[in-house]
């Protein structure tokens, strides 16, 4: 069965580029596939992909999208030629229309710096299929449990389900300049999203409802103001539908960040 894993991917390319403030992100990265057995197919539900009719990478063999401004020259040249899915993609799509959600599949369009640059990190062989869903326009938090819910079938699949995001993505303020996660705003939010996420003494209504009114927690519109980066984490949860494992919150780029995994039972994922 799956695992579903909603982490930070950092600053464009920043990972690739051995930033030292991305650092302790690359290295959970780079050691999280040693953690579980290794899936037939990688899904990922990418910040960086907005579509009004949600829509599914198709292609054998997706390009790269580059769609980061302003870096090295070598940083537009990198290569993931991991092949595609296209009989997962029609099964997905598939299941979101079985659910009512209206979905396409996209045969041209290549991965994103969302989805190319954590497994350039943590599949770096390319050898594993892998295919990219979109978030939806709204940017609405309870559409996008839905979408989870919608996907919720896959768990019975041997995949990896990744929810590519930030938990903390104000861009302003990291460029500003943070200082190793020690914005007491950062982490009131990080620790309302832990509870939130990780408590099993929350049940489930109460936890949907806090994600659907994510904007109530504390210092949510400074952490987000626009929330793409964080609904990865709302379709994650969708598909999981119980209490994820905290399995890592420290500083990117100055301000602290986590990721949240939800291992299915008989998933074969090792305790390590």
């Amino acid at each position: 069965m799956s695992s579903i894993l909603f982490i930070p991917h950092g600053g464009g390319p920043l990972p690739l580029m051995e930033d030292p403030g991305h650092a302790s992100m690359n290295e959970f990265l780079r050691g999280f596939p040693a953690s579980m057995a290794r899936p037939e197919a990688i899904v990922v539900i990418s910040a960086h992909w907005e579509s009004d009719v949600i829509a599914i990478t198709g292609a054998a063999q997706p390009p790269l999208l580059f769609d980061y401004y302003g870096f090295p020259p070598e940083t537009y040249e990198y290569r993931y030629p991991a092949p595609g899915n296209p009989a997962l993609a029609g099964r997905i799509a598939g299941l979101l229309q079985a659910a009512g959600i209206d979905s396409r599949i996209d045969p041209e369009r290549g991965l994103d710096h969302g989805v190319f640059v954590p497994l350039m990190l943590m599949y770096p062989q390319a050898d594993i299929p892998c295919l990219q869903v979109s978030l939806s326009t709204s940017l609405d938090a309870a559409e996008h449990l839905r979408i989870g819910r919608a996907l919720s079938a896959l768990r019975d699949e041997n995949l990896l389900l990744l929810g590519s995001g930030f938990s903390f993505h104000n861009l302003q303020a990291i460029f500003g300049g943070g200082v190793d996660g020690d914005d007491p705003r950062n982490l009131a939010f990080e620790d309302w999203l832990a509870e939130t996420c990780s408590s099993v003494e929350l049940g489930e209504a109460e936890r949907e409802r806090r994600l659907v009114e994510w904007e109530q927690a504390p210092h949510a519109r400074y952490c987000h103001p626009r929330e793409e980066h964080l609904l990865p984490l709302h379709v994650c949860y969708g598909m999981a539908g119980g209490a994820a494992e905290t399995v890592f919150r420290q500083a990117v780029s100055g301000f602290v960040a986590s990721a949240y995994l939800w291992r299915q039972a008989g998933s074969g994922a090792r305790q390590g």
